[in-house]
C-alpha cells in the first residue's frame, strides 16, 4: 500500500522536478521512502522508475541509509541527507580542496 510521504513530519526533504516521494511499509513498524520519475524512458515502456530513498522506523524516529531496496543500513541523521538519498556522502579531503 502506497502511503504520502506526509506521514513522516520529520521527513522535510522537497521532491526534485518531475519526482514524487511515496511511502510504503517495508516491515512492522518501519516504512521504506521511495523517489519515483514520472518521465518516460522506452527501455520501460514507458511506466514510472523508481529508487529507494531510504527507510524510517516510526517507533524510534529514525532514519536509515539503504543497502539495497531489501536491505536497511545504519541510522543516519536527516541533516546529512539529500533529496535523492539517504545515503550519506563520504568526502575525502581533497575533495575540500576542490569546492
Amino acid at each position: 500500500m502506497k502511503l504520502s510521504v506526509d506521514l513522516i513530519p520529520q521527513f522535510t526533504h522537497k521532491a526534485p522536478k518531475d519526482y514524487v516521494y511515496e511511502v510504503e511499509e517495508f516491515k512492522r513498524g518501519i516504512f521504506s521512502i521511495w523517489l519515483y520519475c514520472h518521465r518516460k524512458f522506452d527501455y520501460n515502456l514507458g511506466k514510472s522508475t523508481r529508487t529507494i530513498w531510504g527507510f524510517y522506523n516510526h517507533k524510534e524516529c529514525k532514519f536509515y541509509s539503504p543497502v539495497n531496496s531489501k536491505t536497511m543500513g545504519k541510522v543516519v541523521n536527516f541533516k546529512n541527507t539529500t533529496k535523492y538519498t539517504a545515503i550519506p556522502l563520504k568526502e575525502s579531503p581533497l575533495d575540500k580542496f576542490f569546492v
